[in-house]
């Protein structure tokens, strides 16, 4: 932050994991306004919403549509409520850059700043992580931008400490004994995980068949068959865990999905993807522990079936 910024006292975040770093650097009382997603930690749901999804669609494949249809007539994925934002008159804005169907898109953000005059002055720090790296430097940024710095750099500490705890427990694993693992992120049309989501696979001593550092893109069922992947996990983006389970019972009518070798090993499972793996927060790190609790069970343990009063993961028939 440069000196001649003072740190903000009035934040508004527009984006689940700026909240979830906002709480983390001990910034709660500052927040005055979140997303309709912001649900984490329990005090952010009663902060004042101040965005909206224009998506209500029941099922992955009815999503999908409906995103196709919302773009191509050039209308907003999410609103913003700008009278209410405008009248909290925030400091700062927390949001992202990273994916425009995930959130609110950052241009909306910059546009409604120039139009509100009670925003004129107003701040806003874009978050656009790719790997587990970003998510940290995206907490420092936030730290510098809010004068949390050390607390910052302790965060990002702990949690680079709870990273090389997991490496160390899988380092010497050999090739043999690492599962080709696939993460499902979204079912229909049907999509592998990518981001950060490679990375935590292999720290927590699994392979996987994506490239990461780059955004999650469809992928051929007929190209999961080929690698036929001893662990499945699936973890739809923004779904909570039974949402998921719901879900993943489309995988079941697939050609050639019992003949998985994960379905087989009984390896199949769900996870709270909205609360942990697609999240770009502090419990990033907690997803690389239940990913290798999951993984391998006999070397760290099976993750706990529940956190914080929310449901993790279930194996899957």
């Amino acid at each position: 932050m440069n000196q001649s910024q003072t740190a903000p006292r009035r934040i508004a975040s527009l984006l689940a994991s700026g909240t979830e770093i906002l709480y983390a650097l001990g910034l709660g009382e500052r927040v005055v306004a979140v997303s309709h997603e912001c649900d984490y930690p329990a005090d952010a749901t009663n902060k004042p919403r101040v965005t909206v999804s224009n998506v209500a669609a029941p099922t992955s494949g009815q999503i999908d549509a409906q995103v196709r249809t919302i773009l191509a007539d050039g209308q907003p994925l999410y609103g913003i409520d700008a009278a209410t934002l405008a009248a909290l008159a925030p400091d700062l804005i927390v949001t992202q850059a990273q994916c425009d169907v995930c959130a609110v898109k950052y241009e909306d953000v910059l546009a409604l700043v120039r139009e509100q005059p009670a925003l004129r002055h107003t701040r806003v720090v874009a978050l656009n992580p790719a790997t587990l790296a970003d998510i940290f430097g995206d907490i420092l940024r936030v730290g510098d931008a809010t004068g949390r710095r050390e607390a910052a750099r302790d965060c990002v500490a702990g949690l680079r400490r709870r990273v090389e705890t997991v490496r160390s427990r899988t380092a010497l694993l050999p090739a043999a004994e690492r599962p080709r693992t696939a993460c499902i992120e979204w079912i229909e049309p049907l999509m592998l995980a990518a981001n950060w989501m490679p990375e935590l696979v292999t720290w927590a001593g699994g392979v996987q068949p994506v490239e990461g550092g780059r955004h999650s893109k469809y992928n051929e069922w007929r190209a999961v068959l080929d690698y036929d992947p001893q662990v499945v996990i699936v973890m739809p983006c923004g779904f909570d865990l039974a949402r998921a389970v719901a879900e993943a019972a489309a995988l079941g009518k697939l050609v050639g999905w019992r003949d998985l070798a994960a379905v087989r090993a009984n390896r199949v499972y769900a996870v709270d993807g909205n609360a942990w793996f697609n999240r770009s927060g502090p419990r990033i790190v907690d997803s690389l522990e239940i990913l290798a609790g999951l993984l391998h069970p006999e070397l760290v343990g099976l993750p706990p079936r529940e956190s914080g009063g929310i449901a993790v993961w279930q194996a899957l028939e």
